[in-house]
């Protein structure tokens, strides 16, 4: 299988850098807050895959102590020039070894496990984000539901792409970014909750609670089917 990253394309970094919580995204965000307030005890958190630096930004702007980690070199360039004053660093595909055990509170990871494309590989990363996770410490994992690669969206479309309802997990689906000037299509891993509950379990990881972010009428956006299909899943998890 082969899964073009192109989040390690310059050009599309440069259009990426200029999103921040358009539509679909702002659902995305909206609960994160009172998520993390109630699940992380301290400061000290990783954002892993922090492409340009925006997740990294908002915890920042929660009163966390974070430092994005991101194995496209392009979007950490971005964000460290959006960010003077922030830490980022470039990793590669998943090597943690910089960081010592038990040196976070939390791990926040929006949006980059749809880019992992093996359950092994995912289970690899989960165990090194345990292994750099406190005790009591949480990983929030934001990924994409499986619907959002069948539907239209207030930032996404799939229309043109309605092979995507037949992928099976771990298979590659697009999808383009409408909020974006660049619309070229987006290669995901379609993975469905039940496989990432297997994942997690292989992980060594206790699942604490799952949200599914709906769009509601008082949001300040335009839904198209967000009222009505969460497009995304939030997981809260913590050591086994």
């Amino acid at each position: 299988m082969t899964i073009k990253n192109i989040y390690e394309d310059d050009a599309y970094a440069a259009a990426y850098d200029k999103l921040e919580f358009p539509g679909t995204y702002y659902l995305a965000f909206r609960d994160l807050p009172w998520i993390l307030k109630r699940h992380a005890g301290g400061k000290k958190a990783m954002d892993f895959g922090c492409g340009t630096g925006r997740s990294t930004r908002f915890l920042a702007g929660l009163g966390f102590d974070p430092v994005g980690v991101d194995i496209a070199e392009e979007m950490v360039l971005k964000a460290r020039a959006n960010d003077a004053s922030g830490q980022y660093l470039h990793i590669e595909d998943g090597d943690l070894s910089q960081f010592e055990d038990d040196a976070f509170d939390l791990v926040l990871s929006t949006f980059t496990f749809d880019n992992i494309a093996t359950a092994e590989k995912k289970i690899e990363i989960f165990r090194e984000l345990s292994r750099v996770l406190k005790p009591d410490g949480r990983i929030v994992s934001l990924v994409s539901s499986p619907e959002i690669y069948w539907h239209e969206w207030s930032s996404f479309s799939t229309k043109d792409f309605p092979e995507n309802r037949q992928a099976k997990c771990g298979e590659v689906v697009k999808i383009i970014v409408t909020a974006l000037e660049d619309q070229r299509p987006v290669d995901d891993i379609v993975w469905p909750h039940e496989n990432y509950l297997d994942v997690y379990q292989k992980s060594g990881l206790e699942v604490l609670e799952i949200q599914r972010p709906i769009g509601r009428e008082d949001d300040p956006c335009d839904w198209v089917n967000e009222t009505a299909i969460p497009p995304w899943v939030i997981y809260v998890l913590g050591k086994g």
